[in-house]
């Protein structure tokens, strides 16, 4: 689909794929955006959507992805979980509204065999698979631990299982994963929630539109407090 405007002359909203779109959805209608069908056809290879507003769109992206489109001003709105805003924290985004969706956290974990003798307490330096080495190393910093990241974008609970090596830090929503994998959390670092981003130039260059965007949003997050 060719794009029928630039970034510049309308707004453009990114929202990551998977799981999340779900709870995102009852917000997008209750902030009166309607995409286009293909949007909840799970089979679609489209990426970018048509809305019924003049002048709106929706791009589909990985969930890493989004902070980088509204970064970077390729989108002026998105909706990211604070896990992804605290791993990049560029300071082009300004981060209006907690939406009260995609609730998990952040985790370490290790497996069950070493938890009887194993005090985090104690630990001086730890090697760690996780796809938030930003987060990690800050996190054991702030109490003298020494983090050595291994980037990994997935399968994070083979680490251990294969010798990779003995921690992890990743997100967990019920659990069910790690323990199917023989882990159990020891440590917590953050509690996640999805958020409204928005690009900080956007907003002083359009303050008006973008301003009016937040208010849709708030509103909705009001009306559906248990989504």
């Amino acid at each position: 689909m060719e794009p029928r405007f630039g970034p510049a002359e309308g707004i453009v909203l990114a929202v990551p794929k998977g799981r999340i779109l779900s709870e995102v959805r009852p917000l997008l209608a209750g902030a009166g955006i309607e995409p286009e069908p293909a949007f909840d056809d799970p089979d679609s290879r489209q990426l970018r959507f048509r809305t019924a507003i003049d002048g709106f769109d929706i791009i589909r992206v990985r969930s890493f992805d989004v902070a980088t489109f509204v970064a970077f001003g390729a989108a002026q709105l998105g909706i990211a979980g604070n896990d992804v805003i605290m791993e990049f924290d560029y300071p082009e985004l300004y981060t209006p509204l907690d939406l009260g969706v995609g609730r998990c956290r952040i985790s370490v974990a290790e497996p069950a065999s070493l938890v009887e003798y194993d005090d985090p307490q104690r630990w001086s330096h730890v090697r760690v698979a996780t796809k938030y080495p930003h987060i990690t190393v800050r996190h054991f910093a702030a109490r003298g631990v020494q983090a050595e990241c291994i980037k990994l974008n997935g399968a994070m609970e083979l680490a251990p299982t294969l010798g990779l090596c003995r921690r992890i830090v990743d997100l967990v929503s019920t659990g069910k994963t790690l323990r199917a994998n023989g882990l159990v959390e020891v440590e917590h670092i953050a509690d996640v929630t999805s958020r409204l981003i928005v690009n900080r130039v956007a907003l002083k260059t359009r303050p008006l539109e973008i301003t009016e965007w937040i208010s849709r949003f708030r509103e909705a997050t009001d009306a559906h407090p248990s989504v």
